[in-house]
């Protein structure tokens, strides 16, 4: 074994599909480069599986580049592991050491059924957007920039609000399974804007329906998804969007 490289003990959630029970399974993989992502460690252990004649692990990956918010695992009991302020593929096995075991599940919440192995279905994130993340403007020439004065505290905290990548980081951390650090935050970035304001009575009011029919849970303000927010999104947007909902119910 070259200097520095590991041999560790994977604990993997292996489930055929949404109806099947899942179960742990264990796997030893070796000579693992403290330089490979948790995804490239992930990618050795399926070329085993393979060679092997086994079924490979289905876990969802896209971009690798911390984009895409898509390579969501539970690693460990964290949501992408155990560093903060970033996405599974941006873990290194730097982060782990030699005769470590790694317990790896999927995303656990009602609303996020599994499909197969670590991979979830979130596309009740989907249909919360649908039902008020956007905007209606007329189409045609774009206007000049400077004629939408926004103020630059507003400008700042939409920009920030809108960096959730959407990897449900939050839904998996909340002891409730709740969304609404997802869903305040693609409410907030729009609600700062002037383009947003054509939808904005209507917006918080089907959004939160959406998310409640889904069966998200509620907030009780521990914070441990801002913790392990990928993008640090900020519980001020739950404050703000419980301050839109308010307020679409009285205007209503």
């Amino acid at each position: 074994m070259s200097h520095g490289n590991m041999n560790l003990t994977l604990k993997v959630w292996r489930q055929k599909n949404t109806k099947a029970t899942g179960k742990l399974e264990t796997y030893k993989v070796t000579d693992i480069s403290p330089d490979m992502s948790f995804l490239e460690m992930f990618d050795v252990l399926n070329e085993q599986l393979i060679n092997k004649g086994e079924e490979p692990i289905a876990f969802d990956h896209d971009c690798r580049e911390g984009i895409c918010g898509m390579c969501s695992m539970y690693i460990n009991g964290r949501a992408h592991g155990p560093k903060s302020a970033i996405t599974t593929c941006q873990l290194h096995m730097r982060s782990f050491k030699d005769g470590d075991t790694i317990v790896v599940e999927p995303w656990r919440a009602a609303a996020f059924p599994v499909i197969k192995d670590l991979t979830v279905d979130r596309s009740a994130f989907d249909r919360i957007i649908s039902k008020g993340g956007f905007i209606s403007v007329n189409t045609g020439n774009a206007q000049d920039a400077n004629c939408l004065p926004i103020p630059k505290p507003d400008a700042d905290a939409s920009f920030e609000a809108a960096a959730c990548i959407g990897c449900g980081a939050c839904v998996a951390t909340c002891k409730n399974s709740s969304a609404m650090l997802f869903v305040s935050a693609k409410i907030s970035q729009l609600a700062l804007l002037p383009q947003g304001q054509v939808e904005r009575v209507s917006r918080a009011k089907n959004m939160v329906a959406q998310m409640d029919e889904e069966g998200f849970g509620n907030c009780t303000n521990t914070g441990a998804c801002e913790v392990e927010c990928p993008k640090g999104i900020s519980l001020e947007n739950i404050a703000r969007m419980n301050r839109e909902f308010f307020m679409a119910n009285i205007k209503e």
